[in-house]
């Protein structure tokens, strides 16, 4: 079953629009948009299982130039 999930992303000042350019580019990141508010990318993303995905942003997202902190919200079917 495939996990899907939501990364919330603060990146430096001056720096949203490169971080979204350059996580688009991420294997498994589906969409990154550059948002208004308390973030300023949120990027959808799919991966195989848990484990995968965080690998994903602990390996992929995170280690981009410009991130300063990223939350990861799994999408739930209730």
């Amino acid at each position: 079953m495939t996990v899907h999930a939501y990364v919330l992303i603060q990146t430096e000042v001056g720096k949203a629009a490169a971080v979204a350019r350059a996580v688009a580019d991420v294997p498994g990141v589906v969409a990154a948009e550059d948002v208004t508010g308390p973030y300023d990318v949120i990027v959808r993303t799919e991966a195989e299982n848990m484990d995968e995905l965080g690998r994903m942003v602990v390996g992929r997202v995170q280690i981009i130039e410009g991130i300063t902190r990223t939350v990861t919200c799994p999408v739930v079917h209730l």
